[in-house]
């Protein structure tokens, strides 16, 4: 691909390092933002770099916030008795589109995967046994997405909490095995949270 500019070569290289977007729709991209007036622009630069320098995550779930506790976290309305266990932050996201959950989340920041080099130790596991020892928690549901990792991630932490009184539950395989929850439709993912199924480990 040539350019008659080194600068809109540069911001084309940027845009297609994003996920998902390729030279063609990073050129497309930079063109529109080329038409558009400067404090648009400015605007749209400042919101990514505001976004890049101020996002937090909680100190609780590890949900992304803008203060020390995110708003889900937060809000006084939630079942707090109820801590929802998720891959990532993007299944968070797609839960809560559902509008059929009230508890708390937990993110793990990831799945057990020893091809891949990630045990226990790179997920936030230690920081939900935190969270458990407080005692307010009296269920767990098991979000994760239905692959082989998220199962073996699913029985490792379940044998961690076999000796406590939690209820431990898994979302119902309304969800496809080998599928990610961010990609399930708001209705089938809805009905796997309430139609939730008892989790139990062989000692």
């Amino acid at each position: 691909m040539n350019f008659s500019s080194k600068l809109i070569e540069e911001a084309v290289n940027a845009f297609a390092t994003l996920p998902g977007i390729g030279k063609k729709t990073a050129l497309r991209l930079v063109l529109h933002l080329v038409n558009q007036p400067g404090e648009n622009v400015e605007q749209f630069a400042d919101a990514i770099v505001k976004m890049r320098q101020h996002i937090k995550f909680c100190e609780t779930c590890h949900n992304l916030s803008d203060e020390p506790l995110c708003a889900i976290c937060a809000d006084p309305r939630r079942d707090r008795g109820v801590v929802c266990i998720v891959e990532s932050i993007r299944d968070v996201m797609a839960i809560e589109d559902t509008s059929q959950y009230r508890g708390l989340y937990h993110v793990l920041g990831g799945v057990i995967s020893p091809i891949e080099g990630i045990g226990p130790g790179d997920l936030n596991i230690d920081t939900l046994a935190q969270r458990i020892q407080q005692g307010e928690i009296r269920e767990i549901i098991m979000a994760v997405n239905p692959t082989i990792e998220g199962d073996t991630t699913i029985f490792y932490i379940s044998k961690k909490l076999k000796d406590t009184d939690l209820k431990i539950s898994t979302i119902a395989r309304g969800v496809s095995f080998g599928g990610e929850l961010e990609y399930a439709d708001e209705l089938t993912l809805g009905r796997s949270i309430v139609a939730r199924v008892s989790y139990r480990t062989e000692d």
